[in-house]
């Protein structure tokens, strides 16, 4: 798989994400995408179990039932479906620009979108949204991993009894203590990518909240400080069109 073109185009999103969002992006392609490439792939090729026994078939159905699903299978679909989510956040914001850009041309420079990649309105949701599933994804994942090889470790010693296999045999897994290290390596990278993504959602949900009490209190300011040079008509009309614009700007 291609992981530079997905890296491209997802650093577009680095340009509408808050400190936490690039800080999650970095360790995703640093400490997870580069290190599976690199490392973790080679460290998993040879995951077919060696059993002390000739009998053919016994050692392809004892791998099968340690590993149900290969390790490097299963990290490749979490690292897709994690990073998909920011993909709703890059089309939301080209149907900004789009949108806005016929707008524009109907009412002759006039804009829809003050800033269409600002987190205002429906982006703010789809921005909160596409974390929430990172979450998600991420937390299933781990548990799926937790539930098919009970828990994060890895015994150096599997017995199998299973046919083929003409008695209780036993099973060896080629370097078990790297592939913990490594197995614990992507679990922790996959712990510190949910706590950024819920440190963002903290931080938008508070910024919104502070946002809008400022809105609720600053129109109550406005009323009480009228300009002493204008009329009371013209202060009405200044007030409205200071509010028309802050209807705008949420959108």
């Amino acid at each position: 798989m291609n992981w530079s073109g997905l890296q491209s185009l997802l650093s577009g999103v680095n340009q509408y994400s808050t400190v936490f969002g690039r800080v999650w992006l970095s360790v995703v392609f640093v400490f997870r995408v580069l290190v599976f490439v690199v490392a973790a792939q080679r460290v998993w090729g040879d995951e077919n179990l060696v059993c002390n026994t000739r009998q053919p078939g016994c050692a392809n159905v004892c791998t099968d039932t340690t590993f149900p699903i290969s390790h490097t299978h299963l990290w490749a679909l979490q690292l897709i479906f994690v990073t998909c989510p920011s993909l709703m956040v890059i089309a939301h914001v080209k149907l900004r620009e789009d949108k806005n850009k016929k707008y524009t041309d109907v009412h002759e420079g006039e804009h829809l979108y003050a800033n269409p990649g600002k987190k205002r309105g429906g982006l703010w949701w789809t921005y909160l949204l596409s974390l929430l599933i990172k979450v998600i994804v991420d937390a299933g994942f781990l548990y799926i991993l937790h539930y098919l090889y009970n828990g994060f470790d890895l015994p150096r010693l599997v017995k199998c009894s299973l046919d083929p296999c003409p008695n209780t045999v036993d099973c060896f897994i080629s370097r078990p203590t790297e592939k913990k290290i490594f197995i614990l390596f992507m679990v922790i990278s996959s712990v510190v990518c949910i706590f950024m993504c819920i440190c963002e959602m903290a931080y938008l949900i508070g910024k919104r909240v502070s946002s809008n009490f400022m809105m609720v209190k600053g129109p109550a300011q406005r009323s009480k400080t009228h300009d002493p040079t204008l009329s009371s008509r013209q202060n009405l009309i200044s007030q409205k069109i200071k509010e028309k614009k802050i209807d705008n700007t949420a959108l």
